[in-house]
């Protein structure tokens, strides 16, 4: 996951509650073809009403959804939505937007170049408080994963331990769950640690010229793992890392989130669109929960440029940062929604500057399609919550391989 600078759209969007319509669903000959229920209810209830039959769909909606970076395990739900034909049973035609270094998904889909994004929670609110009227309508990951990883015989074992210690971090908005640990240790971020910029790697860590580097689950970390360490010409070892998780600590921020345009939620049109998408999105993330190994190989198929051991490392630990999720696949805890908010207004970085200002209006999340989704997913036969998720055991390769 990478972010770039905060964005400068400026322009002032209204917005109005939503409500969820019936849906028109593209025939396929597969058990996913059923429809996601209607509901025309307040976020908190749950739809109730069958969607028109699959015959009714004759040409696709054209959908573009942005993602934060290049094709990865960590949206393998959405490739695996679109190879297995969910979008296409919902009567979607999805096209899937690579990020980069230089693209702010939330950005380009206030400015309506496309018509979902996928971001993280604190980035899109900053977004939106400038002005880009955006509202998170599926909060596919539970929790945060991000950590700060140190070779072991450094003692950093807790956000305690930072004190004195060269703490790398990518800034652009991810150094928050760092400042928020310092802040909870008591700890005086211009005085009591020294904060290195980090590249999007592990360079600084491996060469050890930074004591703590920042990392995710899903990506950097499994690349400490996949190099060699130079003492014993084999590949580093979990035992050789002290890792310090965000989550664990307290101070864990919501990321992934699927987007949508708040002002479009008004229109009767694009609420169905919604609908469909995040259904079939959720079904993509049910398949990759019960098939990482094959949804892996989506990922790769369309052109993944990280090997295939990384990507599958990658694979399983996005499934634990989704699973298991008691709400329903989507939905957010409102302890995590909270604590999220908590940190964003509160915490300060090195320049006094918070995430955000003040409190979000309420406006900025919505469940009413991530239940609606549910409710049709379960119809369907599938666990929605994921409660008997146990994740695989992925065996990491050198580079990755």
């Amino acid at each position: 996951m990478r972010f770039t600078a905060r964005s400068r759209w400026a322009t002032v969007i209204g917005m109005t509650t939503v409500s969820v319509l019936a849906l028109t669903a593209c025939s396929s000959g597969s058990s996913s073809s059923e429809s996601t229920a209607a509901a025309s209810a307040p976020a908190s209830e749950a739809p109730a009403s069958a969607a028109p039959a699959a015959s009714e769909c004759t040409t696709p909606t054209p959908v573009k959804l942005q993602l934060q970076w290049f094709a990865q395990a960590q949206f393998a739900g959405y490739y695996a939505a679109k190879d297995k034909g969910y979008y296409k049973d919902q009567c979607l035609d999805v096209t899937i937007v690579e990020g980069g270094v230089d693209i702010v998904p939330q950005t380009q889909l206030a400015q309506g170049n496309v018509d979902y994004a996928i971001s993280w929670v604190p980035k899109a609110l900053a977004s939106r408080e400038q002005g880009a009227m955006i509202t998170d309508v599926a909060q596919v990951f539970q929790r945060s994963g991000t950590l700060q990883v140190s070779w072991a015989d450094s003692n950093i074992k807790s956000g305690a331990d930072f004190k004195g210690k060269k703490i790398g971090n990518w800034g652009f908005g991810n150094e928050f769950e760092i400042f928020a640990d310092l802040t909870k240790n008591n700890l005086d971020p211009a005085k009591d640690v020294t904060l290195v910029q980090q590249q999007f790697d592990m360079k600084g860590l491996l060469s050890r010229q930074i004591d703590a580097a920042e990392a995710m689950t899903y990506n950097e970390y499994a690349q400490l793992l996949e190099a060699k360490n130079p003492k014993t010409g084999k590949l580093n070892q979990p035992s050789d890392f002290n890792v310090v998780s965000y989550e664990a600590e307290g101070v864990g921020m919501l990321q992934d989130a699927i987007w949508a345009n708040g002002e479009k939620l008004s229109d009767a049109a694009y609420q169905a669109q919604t609908q469909a998408f995040v259904t079939a999105s959720l079904q993509g993330w049910i398949y990759c929960r019960d098939n990482a190994e094959d949804c892996a190989k989506i990922v790769t198929a369309n052109g993944s440029k990280l090997g295939a051991s990384h990507q599958l490392w990658m694979m399983n630990e996005v499934n634990k940062l989704i699973w298991p999720s008691p709400m329903g696949v989507g939905v957010a805890d409102p302890k995590a929604l909270a604590q999220t908010i908590t940190i964003a207004t509160g915490t300060k970085n090195l320049d006094g500057a918070t995430v955000i200002t003040k409190e979000p209006d309420p406006t900025w999340y919505t469940d009413t399609y991530a239940k609606a989704a549910n409710a049709a997913l379960s119809a369907m036969g599938l666990n929605t919550t994921g409660d008997a998720f146990a994740p695989i055991t992925v065996t990491l390769m050198e580079g990755g391989n």
